[in-house]
């Protein structure tokens, strides 16, 4: 097979681009509901025609990467419809309004932002997972954000920051073991040197979130938490017994029980307290006086709760497992897109545009944080983004004499905390969809996730920590 040129590999961009802009200028907010899997589909559709035309590429390449790229994201898109019914199920049993509920009493809209932040970082670096900390305590966080009179973008920012911050450095975290293992970087020696970033990318994050914090104005928030609260306690049965369902999680956590295991169990539990605390309003979702009817609707069908305070009526209308269906969609059409890119060979044509830039060690590593944005973008998938970005950096860094450490940190830098800022990628999508809000409405305060990619460069430029490996011995195999 021909490699295709840059201009040709260029192409299928270009027409996604152009589909999509005009996709979200005619369908603004609802653009998500068909109109971009529609403009993936047909970039893929142009990327198979110009790659089968112009290049003799086989319909049966297309065909299996297209099936391999799917088959990659099947336990993410299980567990994306799990989390749908995991926060249908804490909503309508009372747990997260029980958590929004004692949390505004104890978090002061002055740090509000920052212990946000702090928050998601802690409960991320325990589960290893960004996706189940933004399902579970972020929602209830979206809550008291909202009750005090933040912006939506800037609670959504505070959130994914924090939650990515534990999905980058947690031991237990898919992404940081993969990074390392495709390195072939020892896991604790990887998470050691994210250190050099990842802390100055946090403590700069945060002393935005609280110099944001101390600005908000806090005119009307006392009588807004008021009203919310005596709102809770009308429509809920608050009590702290609630606090039993993410005290169990989190044993499932310590316990390291797999993701989609944990996510599960918790739905489960969310459910029994539903149907021991919460009857009256199964019977209300139901229509009858079938408790089964109401708790299965609540889990898997949209549904919606009327209260006085809107606040409150735009927090419990929970979408359950079919919210979650668009999303999966987007995701199934993205990845098409990656694997007809990459059968073409328009991949690799792009990504070797950035290897021709590496000549020395800042070169080199803005090169993979370039390079690991762009597969994120195309491919639409963080994990096959860091295998890919490993496997084509990995042998430069090792003929320039370089650790592979500094690969794994950077491939993290560049890819794992880029992820929830593509609206087509899987994280992008995922997120938005939990929290309620479009991509492009929280990217631009998601400053740890933003701030990462900048301060791996500046780290290279410094040179801090970065040590060039002593050459092979005479007579040693160097490959």
């Amino acid at each position: 097979m021909k490699t295709p040129s840059l201009l040709v590999s260029f192409l299928p961009l270009a027409v996604l681009v152009a589909l999509l802009a005009f996709t979200v200028r005619t369908f603004t907010i609802d653009a998500l509901a068909g109109g971009c899997q529609v403009s993936l589909i047909a970039a893929t559709a142009f990327c198979i025609a110009i790659g089968m035309a112009l290049h003799r590429v086989p319909w049966s390449a297309y065909e299996a990467a297209i099936t391999r790229q799917i088959a990659g994201v099947a336990l993410p898109i299980i567990i994306l419809l799990i989390i749908g019914s995991l926060g249908a199920s804490w909503m309508i049993s009372g747990v997260v309004p029980t958590l929004i509920y004692y949390g505004m009493q104890v978090l002061h809209p002055d740090y509000f932002l920052a212990s946000t932040c702090l928050i998601c970082a802690l409960v991320s670096v325990m589960t290893g997972s960004s996706w189940t900390t933004i399902a579970t305590i972020g929602i209830a966080l979206m809550g008291i954000g909202r009750a005090q009179g933040f912006s939506e973008g800037w609670i959504a920012g505070a959130i994914i920051s924090g939650a990515y911050f534990g999905d980058k450095v947690s031991p237990l975290s898919d992404t940081t073991v993969l990074a390392a293992s495709t390195t072939k970087t020892p896991l604790f020696v990887h998470i050691r040197y994210m250190m050099h970033t990842t802390i100055p990318s946090l403590l700069l994050s945060l002393a935005i979130f609280t110099i944001a914090s101390l600005s908000h104005t806090t005119a009307g928030t006392e009588e807004r938490m008021a009203q919310l609260s005596q709102a809770l306690t009308e429509r809920f049965f608050i009590t702290p017994w609630l606090l039993i369902v993410p005290a169990l999680t989190a044993l499932m956590i310590a316990r390291r029980l797999p993701s989609v295991v944990t996510i599960f169990l918790s739905t489960l539990l969310g459910g029994l307290a539903a149907l021991i605390l919460q009857p009256t309003l199964l019977f209300e979702l139901s229509g009858s006086d079938s408790l089964f009817r109401g708790l299965m609707l609540s889990l898997y069908g949209s549904t919606a709760l009327p209260a006085d305070n809107p606040i409150l009526s735009e927090l419990i209308a929970t979408r359950g497992m079919s919210g979650m269906l668009p999303t999966v969609w987007l995701i199934l059409c993205a990845m098409c897109f990656g694997g007809a890119m990459s059968a073409g060979g328009m991949l690799a044509s792009i990504t070797q545009l950035f290897v021709r830039f590496m000549r020395q060690r800042v070169s080199m590593v803005t090169s993979t944080v370039c390079s690991g944005l762009f597969v994120n973008l195309t491919t639409s998938d963080q994990y096959l983004s860091i295998v890919l970005t490993s496997n084509m950096f990995a042998p430069i860094y090792h003929r320039q004499g370089y650790e592979s450490r500094l690969l794994s940190r950077t491939i993290e830098d560049g890819v794992t905390v880029t992820s929830p800022l593509i609206p087509w990628n899987t994280c992008g999508m995922t997120q938005s969809t939990i929290l309620g809000v479009a991509t492009l409405t929280y990217l631009p305060y998601c400053f740890f996730n933003l701030l990462s990619p900048l301060m791996s460069i500046l780290v290279a430029i410094i040179g801090r920590g970065i040590k060039r490996l002593p050459p092979p011995a005479d007579g040693e195999n160097s490959h």
